[in-house]
């Protein structure tokens, strides 16, 4: 339009020029001609050799030695680029043979395959992190028989993801100031107390055995000595403690950075389930993974839905993932559902068994269970038993009772008296709509008694 009115200046006044869409950078000829006349930026490549890449190369037909050959060297990276990224594929490859993933034939296949990946790996089995296969390694050191086999997985797999530094810091301003409380109550003078907090630390679970396992796994694995072991205990934590997200957020003074511990919580997920070998997913492994993908999905279901549609086989590439506008009911998952219903039960009897009667009072109010009512029944079950047992076998299936009604469940949990008798008790309705509602498992105490 400018060049029709440009030899007439009364009409060259009166053009109004249209502004650029709003969030769009307006240029006109002099920009496009700078951009013509300019020197091309220089593509700098972002290529990077992982595990995952080798396990993708792996699967497909024909020999993979050829195949990570010919993407390594035939490509437009530096010469000194390709022998770098030659030379971590080879040592991710060794680690992949060492740790069992991937096996050589004894002769090739008739398409030309040399390697194949071990049959017992789950469908979903995917090693996405830089120490993942250092968590396998790890994994085998582990004792299936020890009550604590499927925490001290997801310890493994915890201290191979990426530190989340607003909860590790969280963790451990409290544990000093539970620290610093502690040594005021013991008369610790002050001088020695700010010496003795430089050794509080947040919960590393396995620390000793996870970074002498590193030590070895990187004399034989050298190329592993660029990632960074970070024993920790997040998901750990939360499922020894029966928390929910919000007691999370909450405990440890979180409110600002839900979106970090979201993130996390996500990551650990899917590490747990695409990342453990199928030898160690046992059933509390399993009820583990299903409890914490719900809850994940029950504060955000677009984080793991997304996810799950793109890595599903049968998602075609070109569709766009469709988005729910809302999770799926909490009790639909009934596994993971059954498995929240046992950690709130479970919290109750932690708390029970240290007398924070003021603590079951917030849970329980709205039930008509005041702290002075659980303080009652509490001097009642101390004035037959010195203790409640809280270990593996206090938090067993066997000490549970679930009559599964289409609206109600009627639960009760079995407390662990010393003398072995069982004979006392919560007795609990669960309400299915208040809790697909709430997102959370929502309890009614009906009555805490011994039996007969």
């Amino acid at each position: 339009q400018f060049a029709k009115v440009a030899d007439d200046p009364k009409k060259r006044r009166k053009l109004v020029r249209r502004k650029a869409p709003e969030g769009m950078v307006p240029w006109g000829e002099n920009t496009m001609n700078r951009l013509i006349d300019a020197a091309p930026e220089a593509l700098t490549s972002n290529m990077r050799v992982s595990t995952a890449m080798i396990l993708d190369v792996v699967d497909r037909p024909g020999d993979p030695f050829e195949a990570m050959r010919r993407l390594l060297t035939d490509n437009h990276e530096p010469r000194k680029r390709q022998l770098k990224h030659i030379r971590e594929a080879v040592g991710i490859a060794r680690s992949l043979l060492q740790a069992g993933v991937v096996e050589r034939l004894d002769e090739p296949e008739a398409d030309g395959r040399r390697y194949r990946l071990t049959v017992d790996l789950p469908p979903d089995f995917a090693l996405n992190q830089p120490l993942s296969t250092f968590a396998l390694a790890a994994v085998d050191v582990l004792d299936p028989a020890a009550e604590s086999y499927a925490l001290d997985v997801v310890s493994v797999i915890e201290a191979t993801l990426e530190d989340p530094r607003q909860i590790l810091a969280a963790q451990l301003n409290k544990a000093r100031g539970e620290a610093v409380a502690q040594m005021k109550a013991d008369g610790i003078e002050y001088d020695e107390r700010i010496e003795l907090l430089d050794e509080v630390t947040y919960p590393k679970p396995l620390q000793e055995l996870l970074e002498h396992t590193y030590e070895v796994y990187r004399q034989t694995n050298p190329w592993a000595a660029d990632g960074h072991l970070s024993p920790k205990s997040v998901v750990r934590e939360m499922w020894e403690r029966a928390l929910t997200f919000r007691e999370y957020i909450s405990l440890y003074g979180l409110t600002r950075s839900e979106g970090a511990v979201l993130r996390y919580l996500s990551d650990a997920f899917k590490a747990l389930r695409s990342g453990v070998p199928a030898t160690a997913r046992t059933e509390e492994l399993a009820d583990i993974v299903e409890w914490l993908g719900e809850l994940v999905r029950q504060v955000d279901s677009s984080l793991l839905d997304e996810w799950e549609q793109l890595t599903s086989p049968d998602q075609p590439h070109d569709v766009p993932v469709a988005m729910p506008a809302r999770p799926r009911p909490l009790t639909g998952n009934e596994r993971a559902f059954t498995a929240m219903v046992r950690n709130a039960l479970f919290r109750r009897v932690e708390l029970f068994a240290r007398a924070r009667w003021d603590e079951l009072g917030t849970l329980d109010a709205a039930s008509g269970w005041t702290a002075d009512r659980w303080a009652e029944i509490g001097e009642e079950y101390f004035g037959e038993h010195a203790e409640v047992g809280t270990g593996a076998d206090a938090r067993g299936p066997a000490l549970l009772i679930l009559d599964k009604q289409p609206q109600v469940w009627r639960v009760r949990q079995i407390l662990d008296d010393p003398a072995g008798d069982h004979d006392w008790g919560f007795d609990v309705e669960v309400d299915l709509t208040a809790s697909d509602e709430e997102g959370a498992a929502v309890l009614r105490i009906v009555d805490v008694s011994r039996m007969g």
